[in-house]
């Protein structure tokens, strides 16, 4: 499996909000940063991720375009919560050599 079928099996995951496979692809030494929040170590990215789960209702993800080099995946992304805010992202992920995502760093767009 390429890193990038990793990376949007992720996506898939926070979809459906499943925490449990979310936990399972990321690494101990996780680092998450958007235009909101940054943190760090899987437990504090874990807890971040638990509580959009709660706060929002449903997000569908639209993968756009992708782009693999080395050990970094990089994915436009739109995403649509709870049907009615369109958000245009880039995610910046990195793994680890067992494949495990180290770091997401998400950028906020726009639609064009």
């Amino acid at each position: 499996m390429s890193l990038t079928d990793k990376f949007i099996s992720n996506l898939r995951a926070y979809e459906k909000k499943d925490l449990p496979r979310v936990a399972e692809l990321f690494a101990e030494d996780m680092f998450l940063r958007d235009w909101k929040i940054s943190v760090k170590g899987k437990p504090q990215v874990l807890n971040e991720t638990k509580k959009n789960f709660e706060a929002g209702g449903a997000i569908s993800i639209e993968v756009l375009r992708t782009y693999e080099d080395g050990n970094t995946v990089i994915a436009e992304l739109h995403n649509i919560v709870q049907d009615s805010e369109d958000i245009y992202v880039t995610d910046i992920a990195t793994f680890n050599d067992d494949g495990l995502i180290t770091t997401i760093r998400a950028y906020i767009g726009r639609e064009d």
